[in-house]
Parts: C-alpha cells; sequence; structure tokens
C-alpha cells in the first residue's frame, strides 16, 4: 500500500512537504517515484528515488526545487517542494517499481508503465 499526504494550497514561492507512506512490501527491493497530472494534461514524472542505494532523479522541471529522501525505518518517501509556481499545480502520486540499484537514468526512471502499484494521489495547489 502506499498512501500520499502533504498536500494543500500555498501561494507561489512557497514550499510544501509530500509524504508518501509504504507498507505490505520489501521497500528495498524498490524504487518510488512522484508523478503529478493536472487537469487536461497527461501524468508526468517529477522524482525517483532508489530505496536501496539512495539514487535520485529530477525532471528537470524541478530540478533544484524538489528535494526526494526517505526515512527507510518509517519505509516513507518526502518530497521536499520549495519555490512552487503555479503550474506546479496537480494531483501528485506516490508509484513503486522494481529497483535493482542499477543506473536508469531520469528518462529509464520515467516510464510510467514500469510502475505497478499506485496511491490515490493528493492534491497541490499553487496561488498566484
Amino acid at each position: 500500500q502506499l498512501v500520499e499526504s502533504g498536500g494543500g494550497l500555498v501561494q507561489a514561492g512557497g514550499s510544501l512537504s509530500l509524504s508518501c507512506a509504504a507498507s505490505g512490501f520489501t521497500f528495498d527491493d524498490y524504487a518510488i517515484g512522484w508523478f503529478r497530472q493536472a487537469p487536461g494534461k497527461e501524468r508526468e514524472g517529477v522524482s525517483y528515488l532508489g530505496i536501496s542505494d539512495g539514487r535520485t532523479y529530477y525532471a528537470d522541471s524541478v530540478k533544484g526545487r524538489f528535494t526526494i529522501s526517505s526515512d527507510n525505518a518509517k519505509n516513507t518517501v518526502y518530497l521536499q517542494m520549495n519555490s512552487l509556481k503555479p503550474e506546479d499545480t496537480a494531483v501528485y502520486y506516490c508509484a513503486r517499481r522494481p529497483y535493482t540499484g542499477s543506473y536508469y537514468g531520469t528518462l529509464g526512471m520515467s516510464r510510467i508503465k514500469e510502475y505497478g502499484y499506485w496511491g490515490q494521489g493528493t492534491q497541490v495547489t499553487v496561488s498566484s
């Protein structure tokens, strides 16, 4: 199970921290990805974390503003979002994919079809 939390309404330039609490599977065997979907748009990848090696990946649109991290003792992945922009407004989802610890590259990690289990999503709204 993956459960997201931490979404909300924030003004442009503000910050939010999202959490993805995982249960029911071996955390170390997977990578966790954060994706988002705005109304009328396709779901897009934001950031990804290999749990076993801590390797992180970011989409260009969020690089330098968002930070993905994990607390493996709590089986939880976080997404710290700073300098938020109105275009960051979307429903944010976390998802898991099998991960061997090899280098996948950001493009490789962004392949939605590789993610077999998704959370229910949390709304992030950034006002201008």
